[in-house]
Order: C-alpha cells, then structure tokens, then sequence
C-alpha cells in the first residue's frame, strides 16, 4: 500500500510470484558475461546530508491539478493537466525542482483516485512545471496494457517506476510483495513483456548478443545464504528471491531503486552491497514484441 492504494492489483506482473518460475539458462549467462564480475548495488540511502533514492508524493484527491509542459516525448505522454505541488511543497529526485540535476523524476500518487503520475526530467520553470515526458496510472487496474505498445514512460521501459521501488515501509513491515526495478548498462533495441519500450543504446553495441532487451526479469538464486545479514536487508533479499528484478532502464550494472527516506540505515543498505550479480538467474523470458 502507498497511502490508502494498493500498487496495482495482485495479478499484476509487479507482483507476480516467481519463485518457481522456468530459468532461461541462456539469457542467465548472457547477462553474467555482460556486466563481468560485479555486486548488485542499492541506490538510495543517506550519506552525510544528502538524500539518495526517488520520492515518493501523497498528495489528496482536492490537489490541484496544473499543466505539465512535455519538451521531449510529448506525442508518447499522458496529457496533463497532473496533480504537481507547487516546487515548495514536492519532493523531487535530485532534490531540487528548479534545478534539474540527473533523471529528476517526479511520482505523485493522489489518494482517493488512487491514480499514479510520473514524470521525466522534471523541473519547475517560470511558467510552471515541465518534464521530459510523463505517465498516468490506474493503481486499481494491471499495469501492463496500460501504456500503448512502443511508448515510453517516465522510465524508458515504459513501466511505472514507483510500483518497482524498495519502499522503507515495506521494509520496516517486514515484507515486500513485489518485484524491483533495476537497471544494466547496455539493452536491445527492443524489449519483453511487461516493458512497451526500449531504451537508445548508450556506450554499447546494440548488437552485443548479450545484451537484454528492457523487461527481462532476473531472480536471485534460491540457495543464496542471508543468514548472516540484519533482517531489514534479509527482507530485500525474499523479494528478490520471490518476485525477481525487473529491468527498466539503461545504468550501472545491478543498481537497483529504493525512495527516499532519511530513515535508511548502513544495515538496511550495506549487506546487500556484497551479493554478486552472478547470483541472479533469468527467468520466463517471454518472445521479443517489436
């Protein structure tokens, strides 16, 4: 739950069970021979006075809802207008709304209608609020279908972003039921269900054979031992067992998103820091789409 809504129903692709799904050996070495000998990385935390991770925005069902100027992607976003606080009452990635630094996403759920916004390189300028691109969604309804085949989103696979964060309280509860979002540094030009869009190759060869398409999903080994790890980071670690991680954007080789909260701790963040990429395992890889 993020406020009173559910993150999509339970037969959504984000909450999809797969702990005893097929492993698809060839993708599985694949990728290990594309990001080498590697650790999974958590990225988000707190170090020193700064805040990593992508916010998350509770904002009520009479919020205001103000236009969204689209500069990049507007024939592939949801027109607004979006339900925006004004830049001093949001939390943006990176921090600050009039200074756009990074991918500077912006996810807003409004309670009640329990209808998700995401945007893109957001930033609020003179004449209000824009962004790269944006999404709407129906937090009520399956993710997947959602977006038209061969739009982006405000992640480039065309997934929502929020659905796929390690959430602090999910952690404090001591479940999260659902997969993660996780990002590798080179994709196809195209992409698996639940994805609906792929990623322009950047600092790689598209036709590198083990490069994944965007929506593949990853599950860590089962026999992997968390016996020695705090519980807040054990329960990171049955998530990725159970529900896997699935792939949404080009970055670092296994970063994978949490939101931003200044309650994250060293024990919440750093044992995960030590489980190998080589640990994780492809699974269900459906036929390409495009």
């Amino acid at each position: 739950m993020v406020g009173s809504c559910s993150v999509f129903p339970s037969d959504d692709p984000w909450n999809r069970d797969v702990s005893q799904a097929a492993v698809d050996s060839t993708w599985t070495q694949r990728i290990r021979t594309l990001v080498g000998d590697v650790d999974i990385h958590p990225d988000y935390g707190v170090d020193g006075s700064t805040l990593y991770g992508i916010p998350i925005n509770l904002v009520p069902t009479a919020q205001a809802h103000v236009d969204v100027t689209f500069d990049w992607y507007e024939d592939e976003s949801d027109p607004g207008p979006y339900p925006f606080p004004g830049p001093s009452d949001i939390a943006i990635e990176g921090q600050s709304p009039m200074a756009c630094d990074g991918d500077c996403h912006v996810l807003v759920v409004q309670q009640g209608t329990c209808m998700l916004y995401e945007g893109y390189a957001c930033e609020y300028q003179t004449d209000g609020w824009h962004c790269g691109n944006g999404a709407k969604w129906d937090l009520t309804r399956v993710s997947y279908g959602q977006r038209t085949p061969g739009y982006t989103s405000a992640d480039a696979a065309g997934l929502p972003i929020m659905s796929g964060l390690v959430r602090y309280d999910e952690v404090r509860a001591g479940e999260i039921r659902h997969a993660i979002r996780f990002t590798l540094p080179c994709t196809k030009p195209n992409y698996v269900a639940p994805a609906t869009h792929y990623a322009v190759p950047g600092g790689c060869d598209e036709n590198d054979p083990n490069a994944p398409p965007m929506g593949i999903r990853v599950r860590l080994r089962a026999d992997f031992d968390d016996s020695d790890f705090p519980a807040s980071a054990r329960v990171v670690v049955t998530a990725m067992k159970r529900y896997g991680l699935i792939l949404a954007d080009n970055g670092s080789s296994f970063y994978f998103q949490g939101d931003s909260n200044a309650g994250w701790t060293e024990d919440d963040i750093e044992p995960l820091k030590d489980i190998p990429a080589s640990a994780f395992e492809a699974v269900d890889v459906p036929p390409l789409e495009p």
